[in-house]
């Protein structure tokens, strides 16, 4: 089963494929700008599972603390939603989740998928 990791947190797309392919998996993350779209990684990648990885606005906007908030960040968040919950076989908002609870639900997921 191949397993496309994909969304807008760079660090916890890795952490998460590399946790995967530890428990056996065939999972990559992309690390290009445009993951964060989902059907477009797919035409790329041809995943068996596209999982997602999301984080709230105000989590995307304090990592980047240099960025100053705007509309437009709302209506991006809006359209990567959107697109997550149309193409992504799993989506998971990782705010106020851990590395270890990001891939217990990954884990949980694909468990059920085999």
């Amino acid at each position: 089963m191949r397993i496309s990791v994909v969304g807008v947190c760079a660090s916890g797309k890795t952490v998460l494929a590399h946790r995967l392919q530890q428990h056996g998996y065939d999972a990559r993350s992309c690390a290009q700008e445009h993951s964060y779209v989902p059907d477009m990684w797919q035409r790329i990648a041809q995943p068996d599972v596209l999982i997602y990885l999301d984080a709230g606005l105000e989590t995307i906007h304090r990592r980047r603390p240099k960025t100053t908030y705007q509309a437009r960040d709302l209506v991006e968040a809006q359209h990567r939603l959107r697109h997550a919950r149309q193409h992504a076989h799993l989506y998971i908002t990782t705010d106020g989740l851990s590395e270890e609870e990001v891939l217990a639900v990954a884990l949980r997921f694909l468990e059920t998928q085999t």
